[in-house]
């Protein structure tokens, strides 16, 4: 399945946004914390973390999660790096979910299995 982040299925990803944010907070219960140290914000701690929720590799591996066969590889290319949070979620996803996430930035591949990714968190 190919995903691309255009203006027309951002619009459609909005029905999905309601159960992504959903997710993540799911993901609080087994030790996911936004990493909020980056967003430029100056404003609130739950404002910081809103636009973590909604980083296109997040958007893409929902869809994926949601739409995909169980088992199936989710595979995602973006043309900048992968931030510290998103990186952190992948490793969470892959080992909740028991999938294999790739995901290709500017610098390398991310392959993301049981909770640990190729790049040995040298990123």
């Amino acid at each position: 399945m190919s995903l691309l982040l255009e203006e027309g299925l951002i619009l459609k990803l909005k029905r999905y946004m309601l159960k992504l944010k959903k997710c993540w907070i799911s993901f609080r219960a087994v030790g996911y914390l936004l990493d909020t140290d980056r967003v430029l914000y100056d404003v609130g701690e739950e404002e910081r973390e809103n636009p973590l929720y909604y980083h296109s590799e997040k958007l893409a591996t929902t869809f994926g999660l949601l739409k995909m066969k169980p088992g199936e590889i989710i595979r995602i290319t973006k043309n900048l790096r992968i931030c510290k949070d998103c990186h952190q979620a992948g490793k969470l996803i892959s080992k909740v979910y028991y999938r294999e996430i790739v995901v290709r930035d500017r610098n390398r591949f991310h392959h993301f299995r049981g909770g640990k990714c190729s790049c040995k968190n040298y990123w």
